[in-house]
C-alpha cells in the first residue's frame, strides 16, 4: 500500500468529532495575532520571518536611533 492512503476506515471511526465546533477560537487567536503581507519585492530582502521581526524592532518608533520616546501610561 502507498504511503498516505487507506483502505479502510478503521482508525476515523475510533474518533468522534461530532460535537466538535468549527473556528472556535479564531477571533480569541485573532486579537493577539498580527498580520503584515510585505510586497514581493520587499520579502526577498528577508530570509525568514525573525529577520523582519529583528529589522521592524531596530527601526520602530521608540528606536533610541530615532530620539523618540515611548508612551508609557
Amino acid at each position: 500500500m502507498k504511503k498516505g492512503t487507506r483502505r479502510n476506515n478503521e482508525v476515523r471511526d475510533h474518533y468522534d468529532f461530532s460535537g466538535g465546533v468549527r473556528i472556535k477560537y479564531a477571533d480569541r487567536y485573532a486579537e493577539g495575532t498580527n498580520v503584515v503581507v510585505l510586497d514581493p519585492d520587499i520579502a526577498r530582502l528577508f530570509p525568514n520571518d525573525q529577520a523582519v521581526n529583528e529589522d521592524a524592532a531596530g527601526s520602530g518608533p521608540n528606536c533610541s536611533d530615532t530620539g523618540a520616546k515611548a508612551n508609557r501610561h
